[in-house]
This record gives structure tokens, sequence and C-alpha cells, in this order.
């Protein structure tokens, strides 16, 4: 099959005006196909809602939808353009806004100058309008087209070559064949073979040819902490750094990455860098935030995935097409939950076709970003301006994905899943349905009621209709009791649900939906259809085309995705990883590999650990191995040279370690971790930590209700697992994690935001949840040491890894001694727990305001974590400092 390219010069300037030059000469082909791939669709999108429609809706009478319309013009009976004469022509006239047309009339809908430029070369050129049997004919030319868009080149056949593209070389690198560069080792001087590593190599090239000097190396305290928290996401221990210190520096790094990477933190902490990625959330989001009750499986698969050193090839099968794979494998079902984890809305009130194509646009999106590093979306309308991705490889690709249809499909508990928290789930649902809903206000005291503005009749109507909507989420919960995988299955398109089982294969097959290039993103102007496909810009293979069986088509996608061949893969992962490590990846944008992300400032390094990534069966863990025993890991943070802050402020070319903040997740669970309270429990049905109570009860629209209040977790065990396993509700976001810049959870997201903000003080040394953190600290702390100098001394090695100054012991001494005077006069208070929330609605048919009462069950029976009221004062004042400690930069920075 032969294949197109829309291809760009960038560095050519657009003209100063639509008429500024004289048309450039094309030939009668150029023309037509000027018209196709240009003209055409930029009348679709600019004009076709008013002169495309249906001949009864036309607006002035005037049709653009063949060149007849154009000839024959709308009421003034004028026509709209004279053939081979563009300044004549009123159209022309229209979209330049001369002699009073101005057209479109919206000025935000204006033409460009480009665009301009293009019709005036199309009418100059005698206007051809082919028929759809030469339009087809023309689609499979291979174009080459000026910066301005008029076709300058065309051929047949296959594609031509990179050097025949009229990209800039530089602008595509991520396409070009892996290579394995030759290390300089000559830029290690004389570092003996054992203690060379190429990243060094490559790094000190870098720095030497901006002569620039690197730092020395970070002390031994320093390089466990840093090491730990990147692989565990958890402070080391006290008994961890003293093992460390210990011995010779090969003995005690090769024991330390051992630890860390064989323990089950691995898989947490950097499952959730890739559940980052993927956009994992328990709930769909949008105005109706449906519970996803099975969700939870995908997220335990990663990090099973992460903490077995899964091969980053299968890994990639698994999420793409592990049910067309082996669909009996419930890990693989389990698997391609990663196709649903966009956010996603439908109801009754949607048109399935609209929902359907959001999700096919979402899941094609998705696939470019996560394994990629392409934003395809920007192909959906046109052409991809700055990467050679045309439209129609956009839809070959999504033809792959037009099978997908939506299961929570029968899988059966696999034996290292957490499901014992199940039956707890269940019979909470059910107590709550038998219970019966919500009850009125009047069962309050008259002093607990809100304004009395309601009517019996209103009451009662608005009572049923809440009563129902809670019946249906409750309902939906039970399936979280239920063996189901978030999962998918390949067959022909339904009516379009949100919520499926799917347990009989006669559904699985059948006629798979046809897809069609769609002329501006519209699912109103279908053009031709298309079959499954892969980027034609794949140079290492000649075959772009896929099967157009409706199973098997994500499968053999699959395998080109992870194929060692694949220029863009390995390279992506490898960034990432690099990312994570460093603050940075080698190319800036780990989700942008295009002209407009930040290109590789270390190409060949890139390349290298490509290489050895996929020549170490694509080990992750192995990655690691390389990259953390480097010298450029090791660096210090500072003292920062002034040449290096002035030639390279951004530490682009690794002269020094760049410190970084702790993540939100990692803020919170080292909190826990040192306060002694946190529960290492892996897996399983998601829990509620303690959030900021206004947030947590403030209304959510659900089902055209108001979602039940959050509440958190019953007991402290439950609610102080790590955050990797908090439920990740897309409408209700944990205000603290949310102030340290957890991400969005509707877009995939490449790097976090490292923003610093006066909110952040607030909810450290003000919020509920810190407090509460320090007072268990405190109460630890306590009961191992009995002098307050001790204490003192404990708190420093727990928070920070070290031993405390004598001057910091008498600081805090006297600052415990100063707060236990004050808490003295200031006893605390002690705060009962909610009951019920009192909720307010407007009765859609009358208008009028409703109240209900919520009874929070979760509160009856809540076992709270110590408080101030729970201590004695030397234990609140001793608490107080603790709070400091986990304000201090030395706690919540990595150096």
């Amino acid at each position: 099959m032969l294949r197109f390219f829309l291809l760009i010069i960038v560095s050519s300037a657009f003209v100063s005006s639509a008429a500024a030059a004289p048309p450039k000469k094309l030939s009668v082909e150029q023309a037509e196909l000027l018209f196709v791939r240009q003209i055409q669709p930029l009348f679709v999108a600019k004009c076709g809602g008013c002169h495309g429609k249906d001949a009864k809706e036309l607006k002035g009478g005037f049709d653009m939808r063949d060149r007849r319309g154009l000839l024959t013009g709308g009421e003034s009976e004028e026509p709209a353009i004279v053939p081979g004469k563009p300044d004549s022509s009123p159209l022309f006239k229209a979209i330049l806004w001369e002699d009073g047309l101005e057209m479109p009339p919206k000025e935000n809908d204006r033409l460009t100058k480009q665009q301009m430029e293009l019709v005036r070369v199309w009418i100059a050129h005698q206007a051809p309008w082919p028929n759809a049997t030469r339009q087809k004919e023309l689609l499979k030319k291979v174009v080459a087209t000026s910066a301005d868009g008029v076709i300058v080149k065309t051929s047949g056949g296959q594609s031509p070559s990179w050097t025949n593209r009229l990209y800039r070389p530089e602008d595509l690198w991520a396409y070009q064949p892996i290579r394995d560069p030759k290390v300089p080792w000559e830029y290690l001087g004389k570092l003996t073979v054992n203690n060379r590593n190429p990243i060094d190599a490559f790094i000190e090239r870098k720095l030497s040819a901006a002569g620039l000097p690197s730092t020395k190396l970070a002390d031994r305290r320093t390089f466990i902490r840093r090491a730990t928290f990147d692989l565990t996401g958890l402070p080391p221990t006290p008994q961890q750094i003293k093992a460390f210190l210990a011995g010779t520096w090969d003995e005690a790094i090769d024991s330390l990455l051992n630890r860390l990477l064989s323990s089950p933190r691995y898989g947490e902490q950097w499952g959730k860098h890739w559940l980052d990625v993927v956009r994992y959330a328990d709930s769909s989001g949008f105005a109706n935030d449906y519970a996803r009750p099975n969700a939870w499986r995908y997220r335990d698969y990663v990090i099973r995935s992460f903490n077995n050193d899964k091969p980053y090839d299968q890994f990639i099968r698994e999420q793409i097409a592990g049910d067309e794979i082996d669909a009996k494998n419930t890990e693989n079902l389990i698997a391609v939950g990663f196709l649903r984890m966009g956010p996603w809305e439908h109801t009754s009130m949607s048109v399935d076709a609209v929902t359907r194509q959001h999700f096919l646009d979402d899941v094609t999106n998705s696939v470019g970003v996560t394994f990629l590093g392409h934003e395809l979306r920007c192909a959906k309308c046109h052409d991809h301006k700055f990467d050679p991705i045309p439209t129609l490889d956009y839809y070959r690709i999504q033809a792959v994905f037009a099978p997908v249809q939506f299961a929570d499909r029968g899988a059966a508990y696999l034996p290292h899943e957490n499901s014992k928290s199940l039956q707890d789930v269940e019979a909470r649902m059910q107590r709550l349905i038998a219970k019966g809903g919500v009850r009125s206000i009047k069962t309050l005291p008259a002093e607990a009621r809100p304004v009395n503005e309601y009517d019996l009749d209103t009451e009662s109507k608005g009572h049923a209709k809440v009563n129902r909507k809670r019946s249906g989420i409750l309902k939906r919960g039970l399936k979280a009791a239920k063996p189901l995988a978030f999962s998918v299955y390949s067959g022909q398109q339904r009516r379009f649900q949100s919520r499926t089982v799917v347990n009989k294969p006669g559904r699985i097959g059948g006629v798979a939906p046809a897809t069609h290039v769609l002329k501006g993103g519209s699912i109103e102007t279908p053009g031709a259809q298309v079959a499954p496909g892969i980027l034609s810009t794949a140079s290492f293979t000649t075959k772009s085309d896929l099967t157009s069986n409706t199973i098997g088509r994500r499968r053999e996608f699959a395998r080109w995705v992870a194929s060692p061949k694949n220029p863009l893969t390995a390279r992506v992962m490898v960034n990432r990883i690099w990312q994570y490590h460093f603050g940075r990846g080698l190319a800036g944008n780990p989700n942008n590999f295009g002209k407009t992300g930040q290109k590789p400032t270390h190409p060949e390094l890139l390349d290298l650990l490509a290489s050895y990534f996929i020549k170490n069966d694509w080990s992750i863990k192995k990655l690691h191995r390389l990259i953390m025993t480097s010298n450029t890991f090791r660096r210090s943070g500072g003292p920062v040279p002034d040449k290096a802050a002035e030639v390279d402020p951004d530490n682009k070319l690794l002269s020094h370690f760049k410190p970084r903040r702790l993540a939100a997740e990692e803020l919170r669970d080292s909190m826990l971790a040192i306060s002694g309270e946190l529960n290492l429990e892996m897996g399983g049905f998601p829990n509620h930590p303690a959030i900021n109570m206004e947030i947590a009860m403030q209304p959510r629209h659900v089902m055209g209700s108001v979602a039940m209040a959050y509440q958190p977790s019953r007991t402290p065990q439950e609610r102080h697992r790590r955050t990797v396993y908090a439920e990740r509700i897309r409408t209700l976001r944990d205000p603290m994690l949310e102030v340290f810049n957890q991400p969005n959870l509707d877009v995939s997201c490449e790097a976090r935001d490292v923003a610093t903000t006066t909110p952040q003080v607030f909810t450290l040394f003000n919020g509920q949840n810190s407090y509460d953190r320090a007072i268990a600290m405190a109460v630890r702390i306590e009961k191992t040491k009995k002098t307050v100098a001790n204490q003192i001394e404990l708190m420093f090695q727990l928070a920070f890894g070290r031993d405390a100054t004598p001057d910091e012991i008498e600081v805090c001494s006297a600052h415990i001694a100063k707060m236990t005077k004050h808490h003295e006069k200031n006893p605390s208070v002690k705060v009962e727990p909610p009951k019920y929330v009192v909720r307010q609605m407007v009765e859609e048919l009358t208008g009028l305001n409703f109240y209900w009462v919520e009874d929070l069950d979760i509160y009856q029976d809540y076992v709270p974590d110590q408080n101030s009221w729970d201590v004695e004062l030397a234990t609140r004042a001793l608490a107080d400092v603790c709070l400091v400690v986990f304000n201090s930069n030395e706690f919540m920075y990595v150096y």
C-alpha cells in the first residue's frame, strides 16, 4: 500500500500579506493535491457549519459542498470564485476581510495568512475540484510542501528516505535508529577500569567542552538518603545508615542497591511514577465521577511489575494487548486496564458516537504519549505541523483501538493479590443499602436544622430522588467484592455504556467498527476509511499495515511498539528513568520527543543507555544500578562554582547534584515512617487517609445528586498505609497532596511541578495531619528515650539521618521548656468527629430548596489518632519541635 507524507520546511517565513507575492507555479496534479490536502479540509473546518450542511440550512443560499456551488454563488447570484483570478473572486476578498466582506465573521475563526495564501494559489490555478475517485488516487501520493503549505514536489511509490525529507535533521533525532556510540573513556583520566562508568565519560566530555569542573562526591550519609528516597520513597533508618557507613565503598554500595532493589517498597515508589504517566485514578471524573471499584488491581499490577523487574517490552505488550495475547491470564486482563485509565463519562443524555470518539481520541493520544513520547492528538484535525505525523497515521493508529469495548471481566484473584478487605467493603455496602438511605432534617434538634425553606411535598420528592441515586451508587460499590478486572475486549460496536460485565466469550470478535479520517476532527464530516497501521515514519520497517481482523490489531501494534528496533520506545523509558533520578530527563520533555520538545543534552549518552536497556533484557533494575554506581549520581549538591551557575544555571550538564524536594506522597509517607505509624501492608482495595474535614464534607455531583461524603478509614492502621494505596478520586483531591504538586489525574504527567507556595506553609505548620504525625513522633521518642537531650538526639537521627549538634540540642531543649509552660496555660480541648452532615439541593421540578441528613457511618465507631488532649504537656511540647522538624528543608529535601 502506498503511503503519503505532508512535509514542512520549518525555516521558511510566511508571506507578509495574502496578496504580496505572485502565485507559485504548480502542475495540474500539484494543484489538485493542494485542494485535497489543504483547501477542502479548510473549507469544511471554517465554512462547513454555515455553507456545508443540508441544502435547506445553507446560510445565504451559498453552498460550498462542491465546485458548482462556488461558481453559482448564493442569493446574490454572483459567482464566489473566478477561476484563475483570485483578486477578482468575492470568496477571496471575503477571507481577506476586504470590501465589507468578512468571512468567517468571527475574529477567532479568521484564516491565517498562510491559509489565505493557500486559497489564493488554488484559485490562481483554476480552482480544481477532483471527484471522489481522483481524490483517493491523490491521497496515495507522497508529497512535500513549502512552509506556507503549497505543494512543491510530488512523487509516487514508497516514502522517500530521510535525506529527501524537508525537516531539519536535528528535529528528527528521535526517529533515527538507536546507535551504540563509542565511549569517550579518555575523559575519565586516571580512573581504573573497575571504577569506570560509561555515563561519567559522556558527562565529563560535555563538562570539559564547557570548561566546567564537577563537584566532589557526596558523603556517605548524603548518598544513602538520596539512594533510599530515589528507590523506595522513604527515609533510611538510623540502623540502615550505620550499616552503610561500615566497610568499604564497593561492599557498601553493592549491599545497599541489592537491598533497595529487592525491597517491596521499590515497586511502590516506581509504580507511583508510572501511575503519574498513565493518569491512574479510582474514579471516572467529569460531572458524574463514578467510582471504579476494581481499578486498584491495575495499580497493584504496576507495582508487582516493577518489583519483579518485568522486562519493559513485556510490560508494554501486556498493557496494550494483554487480552489478545492470552485472555486466560488474569494478569493480562488486569494490565489492559491501562486503556481505560483516562477520565470518562457517558450518560443517557450523551450521544453514543460522540463519547465513543472521545475515548478513541483519548486512548490514541495516551498510547503515543506514554510509550512513544509523542502527542498524537495534534494530527487529529490536520497533518502535524512540526513532526512527521500525517493525519492518516493518527486515524490508522486509532483504527487499532476501534474494536476496544469496555468490560469488567471475570478474573479470579491471584495468590499475591490482597483481597482480604473486600468482605468488609461488601458488608458496609450491604449495610448502607439495608439502612434505606438518608433521613429528614426534622430528626435533628431544631437548633441544628438549616433555614426552613422547604415544604413536605418538596422534601418528599427530593428524598426519593436522593435515595434512588444513593442506591445506585451503593450497588455500583458492590462490584468491589467481585473478582473483576477493570478491562476491555475486542468486539463489534454496541450501545456504549459506562459499565458492562462481560463473561460470555460470544461477545468477543465480530465485525469491528470502521474507522474514517475525520475532516477537521469532527465525527460529522467522515472522510476516507482507513485500515489499522503504525507511524509511517518508522524507518526500521517497510510494513506499516496491521491486520484488519477484529482480534489481533492491538497484539500486532504492541509488538511494533515494543520492538527493539523501534527508535522511540527504549529512548522514552530510559529518559523517564533518568529524570526520576536527576530531576530532569536527558531530553527535557519525556512526553514529547518531537520538534517542540527539548532536545537531548547528551544524545549519545541517551542512545548508550537505550542500547544497554535493550541488551539487558529491558531490565529497569539493571539500568538503576548502572546509573546509581556512576560518579555523576554521587556528585555533591554544592557548593556550586560560580561559573557553573552562570554557564549552566539549570544544571543540564550535571556538574553537581541538584537537590529535590520530596514529592507529596514521599512527604506524607516519611512523616508516617519516622512517627512509627506507617503500615506497610501492600495492595488491595484503596484506603482513605484522613484529609481536611472541610474538603471531605464538601458536596460532589454524581448521578444528578450529591456523592456520599468522604470518610477516612475507621482505624489508624487502615488510614496510615502508603499514599500510593489511597483512593484517587478525580473530583476530590487530598489538599495536602495537591498543595505539594500531586499532578492532575486527568492528563499524563511527564514531570511534576515543584512550586513553592504559601499554602504549603499553612498545610505543614497548621494542618491536622502534620500535627497528628508530630504527636505520634513525640510519643514514639518518649517511649525510647527518657532525657530531653536523648529525645532530641533520636529526633534528629530519625528525621535527618545524623546526630544533633550541641547547639541544636540546646535550642530545642529551650523551646520544649518554653512550650511546656505555654501548654500549661492553654489546655487542649477535645474535638469529637462529626456523626452526620446536612445536605442541600434544589428540587428540579419545583425549584425549591430541600435538605436531608446523611449519617456518617464510619464515624459512629471511629478510632482517632492520638491527639493533644490524649498526651502529657511535655509530649505536646516535644511534638511542637517535631512539627518544626517536618517543616525544615533538611527533612523536605533530598541533597
